[in-house]
C-alpha cells in the first residue's frame, strides 16, 4: 500500500473536490503512479482529520474522472496512465464530440445561487407571463455582460432580447433577416445546427469558401451575386470548427461586401469569452447598421441556464420582426435561468465562473497542443473550447472510426461541411470531458488514431 498524505490547498471548493485535485496533482508530478495502492477511506480520513464520508466521495468522484480504478475486496488503485491507444474502461466512449464548458465551476456556485434567487424581490415573477423580450432585471444584465465580455458596446437595455439559448435566437434572427426559400450563406464548414435550423425552417443553405483568414470576401461576394441572398451568419471569433478568428482588415473586407450587396449580417459571438485581449472590434460595433449579434452564455457558464442575448441592428424594424417571431414561438422567454444569470451577476459569481472555466480551457489547450503537436490547427486564441486537425475528409473519417473502436467519440466529420469547398478535418472538443487526466487519455488515443504513436503512419493500421 502507497503511503500517500496529501497537501489539501485552501480555496472555496468544497472538501471533496480539493483532495481529487490533489490526488490528481499528485499523479501529475509522479509522487503516485500507475498501480500504486491507496490508503482505504477510513485510515485516510484518520490522517487528514476529515469525515469518512467525505473521504468515500472524493474516490468515487476520482474514479468517475478516470484518476482511479476501485476494486472491491483490494481497494482503490491508480488507474494507468500511458499511451495505450485504448480509453479506460468506463460506462461508454469519452466524448470530445459535445461542444461543452467544463460544468465543474457552475456546478460549485449552483445551491447557494439558488437559494439567492429564492429571495429576490422579482422571484415572483417567474410564475406567469413576463415580458416577451425578457425580464428587466435580466436585460439589464445580459447589456452589461454584452459590454464587458463581449466588448459589445453598442448593447443597451432598451435594445436587448432575451431568448431562449443561442440556438433558439437564430431561429428568431434568420425568421427576421429571410423568408423561407430563401439562402443564407455560412461557411463551407460551419456549426452543424445551422443546417439543422435551415433544413427544419425551409431555408436554403449556401456554403462560403474560406482561407487561413477565414470567409474570403471575394468568395462571398461571388456567393451573394449568384444565389440573391440577403443574409450570411459569421462566427468571426474561435469559429466553429476551424478556430480561426477574423482579423481586423478581412472583418471590414467582410462588411464592405455586406454593405455593397445589402447583406445582413448575423454574428454567432458564442466564444468570445475566449478571445485573445487584442481580438478586433465585433461587427456588431463595425456595421450596426445591419448585424444582428447572437451570444449566450452556454459556453462561458452553464448550458442548462438556458440563457441567449440578441442585440439587433440599428434602424428598421427589425427588433419588431424578431419580437414578432419571440411572440409566435414562445410568448416569452423563461425567466428563471435567466435571473439565476442576473443574481450570480449581481454577485461577482457570473465572472467568477467564467474565469475559472477561461483558465481551464486555457490549460486543456496547452495540453491538446503538446499532445498533437502539429497536426492541431494553430487556434484563434491562447484557448479554445475545441481543436481543429486539418486533413482530407476520408481520412477524418478513418482517424474517427480508429478513435471510436478505441473508446473515443469525436464529431463525425461530415457534420460541419456545407460545401464541397470545405477543408476537411477533424474538431476535437475539450471541455466535455470530465478531467484533464481523462483529456489526456483521450488525445492519446486519437495521437494513436492518427498514426503519431510512433508505430508507423495511419494507412498502416487501416
Amino acid at each position: 500500500m502507497t503511503v500517500w498524505r496529501p497537501r489539501i490547498e485552501e480555496g472555496d471548493a468544497p472538501l471533496y473536490e480539493r483532495l481529487v485535485e490533489a490526488l490528481a496533482k499528485d499523479i501529475r508530478n509522479g509522487r503516485l503512479a500507475a498501480g500504486d495502492r491507496l490508503p482505504p477511506h477510513r485510515e485516510l480520513a484518520h490522517q487528514l482529520t476529515m469525515a469518512v464520508g467525505t473521504v468515500s466521495r472524493a474516490y468515487a468522484e476520482a474514479e468517475r474522472r478516470g484518476l482511479i480504478a476501485s476494486h472491491v475486496g483490494r481497494g482503490s488503485f491508480i488507474a494507468g496512465t500511458r499511451p495505450t491507444g485504448r480509453a479506460p474502461e468506463s460506462g461508454g466512449p469519452i466524448d470530445m464530440a459535445l461542444n461543452l464548458p467544463p460544468l465543474e465551476p457552475a456546478r460549485r456556485w449552483l445551491d447557494e445561487g439558488l437559494l439567492r434567487v429564492r429571495r429576490r424581490p422579482d422571484i415572483m415573477d417567474v410564475v406567469g407571463y413576463g415580458p416577451v423580450e425578457g425580464l428587466a432585471a435580466v436585460r439589464y444584465a445580459g447589456a452589461d455582460w454584452l459590454r464587458r465580455r463581449h466588448r459589445v458596446s453598442r448593447a443597451d437595455v432598451a435594445t436587448v432580447i432575451q431568448c431562449n439559448g443561442g440556438q433558439h435566437a437564430m431561429a428568431l434572427v434568420f425568421a427576421a433577416a429571410a423568408r423561407p426559400g430563401e439562402t443564407i450563406l455560412c461557411d463551407a464548414a460551419t456549426y452543424p445546427g445551422i443546417r439543422t435550423l435551415t433544413d427544419h425552417a425551409g431555408y436554403r443553405l449556401a456554403g462560403v469558401a474560406a482561407d487561413a483568414r477565414g470567409m474570403e470576401p471575394a468568395a462571398l461576394d461571388a456567393a451573394a451575386a449568384s444565389t440573391g441572398a440577403r443574409a450570411v451568419i459569421l462566427i468571426p471569433t474561435l469559429h466553429n470548427p476551424t478556430t480561426v478568428t477574423l482579423d481586423a482588415g478581412r472583418r471590414q473586407e467582410i462588411v464592405a461586401v455586406a454593405r455593397a450587396r445589402d447583406l445582413v449580417i448575423v454574428e454567432d459571438d458564442a466564444y468570445r469569452v475566449f478571445a485573445a485581449a487584442d481580438c478586433p472590434a465585433s461587427f456588431a460595433d463595425l456595421a450596426p447598421e445591419r448585424t444582428f449579434l447572437i451570444a449566450g452564455v452556454s459556453k462561458s457558464l452553464a448550458p442548462g441556464l438556458r440563457l441567449g442575448f440578441i442585440v439587433p441592428p440599428e434602424g428598421g424594424d427589425y427588433r419588431d420582426r424578431v419580437l414578432i417571431g419571440a411572440r409566435a414561438l414562445g410568448y416569452c422567454p423563461p425567466p428563471l435561468g435567466g435571473l439565476m444569470f442576473a443574481q450570480w451577476l449581481d454577485d461577482g459569481v457570473a465572472d467568477r465562473i467564467t474565469d475559472e472555466i477561461v483558465a481551464e480551457v486555457r490549460a486543456r489547450t496547452d495540453i491538446a497542443r503538446a499532445a498533437l503537436g502539429s497536426a492541431m490547427a494553430p487556434p484563434g486564441a491562447p484557448q479554445t473550447l475545441h481543436v481543429w486537425l486539418p486533413m482530407p475528409l476520408l481520412e477524418a473519417e478513418r482517424v474517427a472510426g480508429r478513435a471510436l473502436r478505441a473508446g473515443v467519440m469525436v464529431t463525425p466529420p461530415d457534420a460541419p461541411m456545407m460545401s464541397p469547398a470545405a477543408a476537411g478535418g477533424l474538431r476535437l472538443c475539450l471541455g466535455a470531458v470530465s478531467s484533464q487526466e481523462m483529456l489526456r487519455q483521450a488525445l492519446d488515443v486519437v495521437k494513436v488514431a492518427l498514426g503519431r504513436d510512433g508505430s508507423g503512419g495511419s494507412r498502416a493500421i487501416i
